[in-house]
């Protein structure tokens, strides 16, 4: 528009109230952003932060094969467990169960394979109530289980049951589940690639 009104020798603004009701093509968008300095700049840098994170994920992938190769007992227990209960993100490491025996495990292999401090990981409680438990001791039973400071402790979801739930028949977890979490992009992506590693298999899509 700012070129047309150039070439016209007329206001931007009465351009744009001529051109208002035509449609672009593809094609015809594409040439104007190509032709667009600010667009292709910006273009430019969101590829090449792109590449960069890439390539971070690669190199730790890479490493996490590297270290499978030594099949230290706790980190093969600890990616295989993960490979089965972990969720699949690319840049945290997620945990979630109701047994706190395979979470304190989880827990001991990110601390002894990973180095990861209790500041650095969050605990999530997710829980019913009106089980003869108050907030407070489910919070606390999953704090003690782990070895975990109170600082790690995030938002607690509470659900509220319908009276035809499964908590008004005595069939549910009384301390709910808890869930690990440690953002991270080099620690998953190392477990990842570890797991390729201990399996013998490629997962693309966990890199990408």
């Amino acid at each position: 528009m700012k070129r047309i009104a150039a070439l016209l020798g007329v206001a931007v603004s009465s351009v744009s109230r001529w051109t208002r009701d035509i449609a672009l093509t593809p094609a015809q968008q594409h040439a104007l952003n190509q032709a667009n300095p600010r667009f292709n700049g910006q273009l430019s840098g969101q590829i090449g932060r792109s590449r960069s994170a890439r390539a971070i994920r690669v190199i730790a992938q890479n490493e996490g094969r590297c270290r499978a190769q030594r099949a230290e007992p706790l980190h093969v227990q600890g990616c295989m467990l993960y490979w089965a209960e972990g969720s699949k993100r690319r840049n945290t490491a997620v945990l979630t169960n109701s047994d706190p025996d395979l979470l304190k495990l989880f827990v001991a292999f990110l601390r002894r394979c990973y180095g990861v401090s209790d500041q650095k990981m969050a605990l999530t409680v997710n829980c019913h109530l009106g089980n003869g438990l108050d907030l407070a001791e489910i919070q606390s039973y999953w704090l003690e289980q782990l070895e975990l400071p109170a600082s790690c402790l995030r938002k607690t979801s509470v659900n509220r049951p319908s009276s035809a739930s499964a908590l008004r028949r005595g069939n549910v977890l009384p301390y709910g589940t808890a869930r690990v979490s440690v953002c991270s992009v080099h620690i998953v992506q190392s477990i990842y690639g570890a797991i390729q590693e201990y399996a013998g298999i490629e997962r693309p899509e966990w890199l990408d």
